[in-house]
């Protein structure tokens, strides 16, 4: 494959180390270039925002040459968003709002070649544009590529045992705001019973040997919540966030 930062992550994430990543949003690519010297990894989102696959190929390319771990969301469980994703070298994917086990298995499956999955061949980037023996990259690939799947409904979360028996899942994302909303109290990330859920998600996660992230704000206080749950690697706030903060807090700092 073309690079295998994500392995640095995987590292990381076994000695014990707590990650903190941006999220991706604008398009130009210059966002990543200049964020990768600060960040574990990045969360290129395509799920809530106008990115094109245009766009997220070029930040797929800065945060290589920067360095960094690229980790794709897509929009949803449509086997053409994980081709075009991976094929665009992405080493690691997310599947957000998943309903049940049986959605995170056709997932997870159409993420890995024969015999371990059913991912369509056609990569171009990954194998270095034809360079790469086959073989040398298959077994590359399915070693390698990161998965997720994002917890956000209860009844995934009822189906949760039955997920992590998945051979080639790697990991668990919470996603506070939309499991709240799930259990009726959508906003109220905090409350004791999503806090409750989402530290039984953390916990079983963990036991079963998966990851587990997080998305999130620009928040360092429920950025420590969600340590506290279990939570390993952190989406902690978006381009955009750091940007408005930033001007913020120096205009704040300068004024007479």
């Amino acid at each position: 494959m073309i690079s295998t930062h994500i392995n640095k992550m995987r590292d990381k994430l076994k000695a014990g180390e707590t990650l903190f990543g941006a999220g991706i949003t604008l398009t130009d690519l210059t966002v990543t270039e200049g964020l990768a010297p600060s960040v574990d990894f990045f969360w290129i989102d395509l799920e809530h925002n106008a990115t094109t696959t245009e766009s997220m190929l070029g930040h797929l390319v800065a945060a290589r040459a920067g360095g960094v771990p690229s980790i794709v969301r897509i929009p949803n469980n449509d086997v053409a968003w994980v081709k075009r994703v991976l094929d665009s070298g992405a080493e690691g994917i997310i599947l957000p709002r998943s309903d049940s086990a049986a959605e995170v298995i056709d997932f997870v499956s159409a993420c890995r070649y024969p015999p371990m999955g059913t991912r369509g061949f056609g990569p171009r980037r990954p194998m270095q544009y034809g360079r790469l023996e086959q073989q040398e990259y298959l077994a590359q690939a399915n070693r390698d590529v990161f998965v997720c799947v994002q917890v956000e409904t209860t009844s995934l979360v009822d189906e949760l045992d039955e997920v992590l028996k998945l051979e080639g899942l790697d990991s668990l994302v919470l996603g506070p705001q939309d499991l709240s909303g799930s259990m009726g109290r959508l906003g109220e990330t905090t409350h004791p019973e999503v806090i409750e859920v989402m530290k039984t998600v953390c916990s079983k996660a963990r036991a079963a040997g998966k990851f587990v992230g997080s998305g999130l704000g620009a928040d360092p206080a429920f950025a420590k919540v969600l340590v506290d749950c279990g939570v390993q690697w952190l989406q902690a706030g978006n381009d955009f966030e750091y940007m408005i903060k930033g001007c913020e807090q120096a205009y704040a700092e300068m004024r007479p």
